[in-house]
């Protein structure tokens, strides 16, 4: 009995190594293909879109703080007085540059008095609209200015290299003036009411200047005043700015104030 008892035993053993284990239940099966991804997307790309846009706001924002700082800083290093906004009335200037495009603005207006003489520096810009019918988009021109008195009543006057001349689209109706310097002639472009101020204006001693120092700006006289307009800067080359506008005047020749006194 106990040999059989035994091999029964052994019978049982073998025979359960030989059955399949029974499976294993993991629950439900999961749904076949990507059905909740596609019903979260148009969610998750409309959050990507909000978060891109406040993303653009906030850097703008960013940015715009950090260039009022800058001139507020210039403004106090150079001994000026700083203004967020136009508080001169400067578009209601009869200079060509503010008659351009479809609208504009000035703003980080800094003035006061500097090395003897009176400045008023800023940022200027003006847009034109383009339409097709259907939408409207808007091409933005960006200057740095500076308007600086001249003690002459100044006919209305334009120099500046020939890019400058296309940026503003041409101000003037009148022909280009010629000088007797062909590297001046060839990096300039006069336009003058009266071609003889513009002589008396621009004599060797200006053309000079001009070449050395005038290049990357254009310059605007009317009556009593001068506009200097050149590219959008960092408020740390102010200085920059101001130092041409001064040159400017400084340059004049004391014919100009004897024959077109103010």
């Amino acid at each position: 009995m106990g040999l059989l008892t035994l091999l029964s035993d052994v019978a049982n053993i073998l025979a359960r190594k030989r059955s399949p284990k029974p499976p294993i239940d993991f629950g439900p099966p999961l749904p076949q293909g990507d059905s909740g991804f596609s019903s979260a997307a148009p969610f998750l790309l409309l959050l990507g879109a909000v978060l891109i846009f406040f993303l653009i706001v906030y850097l703008n924002y960013q940015a715009k703080q950090r260039r009022k700082a800058g001139f507020i800083q210039m403004a106090h290093q150079l001994g000026l007085t700083y203004s967020a906004f136009d508080a001169f009335g400067l578009l209601g200037y009869p200079f060509s540059l503010f008659q351009r495009g479809d609208g504009r603005g000035i703003e980080h207006v800094v003035y006061g008095d500097w090395q003897e003489i009176h400045v008023i520096a800023f940022d200027y810009w003006y847009y034109e609209e383009h339409s097709d019918g259907k939408t409207t988009s808007r091409t933005y021109y960006r200057f740095d200015c500076a308007i600086v008195p001249v003690e002459a009543d100044c006919v209305r006057l334009e120099i500046g290299e020939e890019n400058f001349f296309t940026k503003l689209a041409g101000a003037l109706s009148f022909h280009d003036q010629q000088f007797e310097s062909e590297a001046f002639n060839e990096t300039f472009r006069v336009r003058c009411e009266d071609p003889k101020f513009a002589n008396d204006l621009i004599d060797a001693r200006m053309m000079q200047w001009l070449l050395a120092t005038g290049v990357g700006y254009g310059f605007e006289l009317v009556g009593n005043r001068v506009l200097v307009a050149g590219p959008k800067i960092d408020p740390i080359a102010l200085t920059q700015l101001l130092g041409v506008s001064r040159g400017f005047v400084q340059h004049v020749p004391k014919v100009v104030y004897s024959l077109y006194p103010s």
